[in-house]
């Protein structure tokens, strides 16, 4: 017979360190407020379907609530089975229980081959778009690309490094400066500790770097004519590479790149992470987020940022024990390329080529300076709320050149109560769900009318009799 989990304490500290009050817990895993009291006072056990729940919620490991192996094997399987391949819809949690105690080597195998599928998915992403260049990696004839091995070892991490967020959220104390001082707090740190001399410079010039460092003369220039915001990350950049240097190379050493260049892709982005932490303390950022309901334009003001680096920033609150909303966030060029990635949700980006037409990351170039809420639909079932706007990186002068971008960030439609950006959106309609992919080379859907091209591997049924707004239908 099954033991009965009471896990209580374990709960309700899951449940105090996300801030949450006990009403919004039971919404979210789908139980009333009095269930969810007995339970933290054990004086009810955790049926399967709640525990799984509490995982998925707090997205913690099973260990953190019940040490069973019979439990664990519960939540892989009814994870496996999430999966749109393998069920649909998944299985109730009692017929699981019955396949775990009676048939646990099925079970187990189930979950093998669901991750075996799930790998296989990786690999078929990698092949998206046929490159033409590539740089060799191990003995063997691998392949390997740096920005996509940084990319993806970001992304196993949780887009979240916790020695340099701590070092850089003490380096902010230590400065004690707010938004408007911090410039010039972290002009006095280069010039007093590390005996530089920062010279910020306001002449008119094309292509200038934002920041350059002469070594021999020990002169840090900072170009004058560049936004206060990205002035203020290229000083914290700098200091990063003298203070964070000890936890970096830590970093790099458990990466264990394959790509040449990787570690000093690498390099620059723990110093961009480290500056961007810095800017935007954990804890105060995290808490300003939580009270403005994540308005980002609240929170540039706040905080002297610019809009790319608190939505960036929003996608790093991963630390243990006081986590953010988990958010994705990319960045893409008008061509369709996206340029920055992270997500810490089950989103999916494609590694390369564009991504889906239907997301309104693309739309935002034709409403430049406008904020875009969507509800966005995966294949999967997933449903998330998508936030995009177009920005403009330009320099001084009638010739310089204007770089656009447009910026996208978006949250599990679960957790969108916590955005005031949902607020006037009608979440139930289903009308107003758009249905979006990764990209039509991984996307199966059948009758979207914005297709490219077939999904890779798929057949496809010409009828000369018949044009449609997609010239061919795919198989089945």
């Amino acid at each position: 017979m099954k033991r009965k989990v009471f896990a209580g304490p374990a709960v309700r500290r899951l449940r105090e360190e996300a801030g949450w009050p006990q009403q919004l817990l039971a919404r979210k895993i789908g139980i009333s407020p009095s269930y969810l009291n007995q339970i933290e006072r054990s004086q009810r056990p955790l049926s399967a379907a709640v525990l799984v729940e509490l995982t998925r919620v707090f997205r913690v490991d099973i260990s953190q609530i019940s040490n069973s192996d019979e439990d664990r094997l519960l939540v892989d399987l009814q994870d496996a089975l999430s999966d749109p391949a393998l069920a649909h819809p998944a299985p109730p949690s009692a017929e699981l229980q019955a396949v775990i105690q009676h048939a646990p080597s099925v079970a187990r195998a189930l979950v093998r081959l669901q991750a075996a599928n799930r790998a296989l998915e990786d690999k078929y992403q990698a092949l998206d778009q046929t490159l033409s260049h590539s740089e060799p990696g191990h003995a063997g004839g691998a392949l390997a690309f740096p920005y996509d091995e940084v990319r993806d070892f970001f992304h196993q991490i949780g887009n979240y490094v916790d020695d340099l967020d701590r070092q850089a959220e003490a380096t902010h104390a230590e400065l004690g400066a707010d938004a408007s001082e911090l410039s010039g707090a972290l002009i006095d740190r280069l010039e007093l500790r590390h005996r530089l001399a920062v010279k910020i410079d306001r002449t008119f010039g094309f292509d200038r770097p934002i920041r350059q460092f002469d070594r021999a003369s020990r002169t840090l220039h900072i170009d004058g004519s560049a936004e206060l915001s990205s002035q203020t990350f290229a000083l914290a950049h700098q200091l990063a590479l003298f203070e964070a240097q000890d936890v970096a190379m830590a970093v790099l050493a458990q990466a264990d790149f394959r790509s040449t260049n990787a570690n000093a892709v690498c390099s620059v982005a723990l110093a961009n992470y480290f500056a961007g932490a810095l800017i935007l303390p954990y804890q105060r950022f995290r808490d300003a987020a939580r009270l403005h309901r994540h308005d980002l334009s609240i929170l540039t003001h706040l905080f002297g940022a610019s809009l790319e680096q608190v939505a960036h920033r929003l996608s790093t609150l991963q630390r243990p024990g006081a986590r953010g909303v988990p958010f994705y966030f990319l960045r893409i060029d008008r061509a369709g390329n996206i340029t920055k990635r992270h997500s810490a949700t089950r989103l999916r980006f494609a590694r390369y080529g564009g991504a889906c037409p239907l997301w309104n990351v693309h739309q935002a170039f034709e409403t430049p300076d406008r904020m875009l809420a969507q509800i966005a639909e995966m294949p999967d079932g997933t449903r998330y709320l998508s936030l995009a706007q177009a920005i403009t990186k330009a320099g001084i002068g009638y010739s310089a050149v204007r770089r656009r971008y447009a910026i996208g960030l978006g949250c599990e439609l679960s957790d969108a109560n916590q955005l005031v950006h949902a607020d006037e959106l009608d979440t139930e309609n289903v009308r107003s769900i758009v249905k979006i992919g990764t990209s039509c080379r991984l996307c199966e859907r059948h009758n979207c009318s914005q297709r490219a091209f077939p999904p890779a591997g798929a057949s496809i049924q010409i009828d000369p009799d018949l044009r449609e707004a997609v010239p061919y239908r795919l198989g089945d």
